[in-house]
């Protein structure tokens, strides 16, 4: 990876982290109710927890069962984490995974506020978990796979950490057409999470590739362009694992907060995103060895 791609990515992101976004504010509410989390999910977890970060809710595909250890892959503030850990009950642990130190501080922060103890935060990258084989049950994220550099790497990590029926329940954007030229080169599509995205057929046969079984990927019906309400926001999307193929050019690479919205309104008004993009909800398990 390059570092200074790393280097502007973790800095950036400090910025989302640090912007102060809450469900407080409208705009972030909007996103969040825009891609499946009822005010009831919002009323349990804490309000900064929640950036305007998400495409879709993974929680609500996972099936999550009390006393299951449960990994969210780029968790930001934590939100995700929270409501997993709710779900899970004391004997349960829910675990964040971010490279970002501000997110990571954040959510530990939430969760200290919050008073919630069956939860854990660490700083690394998603495509190198500090997790011993065989030791979850269960892998969440939410609109962050979209921005591995290598997809594969995370698919086969994540394979590792899982145990043997085991399963993975996330929420991504993929591709449902190629992207034009110039919109899969533009850095706010990036921002987007829209230019790192794959095809959803090449989602489905990653999973197989790597050994998983019941592997679905389902489209859903969610605007994409419900990111263009909130206000200052710093980037769409919480990476825990950027490169430097993600961009054509670090030049501007995600500027600070300040007018980032109207840019990102203005490509959406360029752009027929859902055209070419979808929200989708993944699911697949890891086989039971005879």
């Amino acid at each position: 990876m390059d570092e200074s791609i790393e280097d502007l990515v973790r800095s950036k992101y400090a910025s989302a982290a640090e912007s102060g976004l809450s469900s407080n504010a409208s705009g972030v509410r909007a996103v969040a109710e825009g891609f499946g989390y009822s005010s009831d999910d919002l009323a349990l977890i804490p309000a900064e927890a929640n950036l305007g970060l998400s495409c879709g809710n993974p929680t609500a595909l996972a099936g999550l069962r009390t006393g299951e250890v449960v990994v969210d892959l780029g968790s930001g503030g934590g939100m995700d984490v929270f409501l997993a850990a709710a779900k899970v009950g004391p004997s349960g642990k829910a675990i964040g995974i971010d490279m970002t130190p501000e997110m990571v501080a954040l959510a530990r922060r939430n969760a200290a506020r919050a008073g919630v103890e069956n939860v854990e935060f660490h700083q690394a990258a998603i495509d190198h978990l500090p997790l011993a084989d065989e030791s979850v049950d269960c892998i969440i994220s939410n609109c962050v796979v979209n921005l591995a550099t290598d997809k594969q790497s995370v698919f086969r990590e994540v394979y590792r950490v899982l145990r043997p029926g085991g399963r993975i329940a996330m929420s991504d954007i993929a591709l449902k057409e190629p992207l034009p030229a110039e919109l899969a080169a533009d850095l706010m599509a990036y921002v987007g999470c829209i230019a790192g995205a794959i095809s959803i057929d090449d989602y489905r046969l990653g999973l197989d590739k790597t050994g998983f079984a019941n592997v679905e990927v389902i489209v859903t019906q969610a605007d994409l362009n419900v990111y263009a309400q909130v206000e200052n926001q710093a980037c769409c999307c919480s990476p825990s694992m950027v490169g430097p193929d993600s961009l054509s050019s670090t030049k501007g690479a995600c500027r600070p907060s300040e007018g980032l919205h109207e840019e990102l309104r203005r490509l959406l008004a360029r752009f027929d995103v859902n055209h070419y993009a979808a929200s989708v909800k993944i699911y697949a398990t890891k086989p039971v060895t005879p």
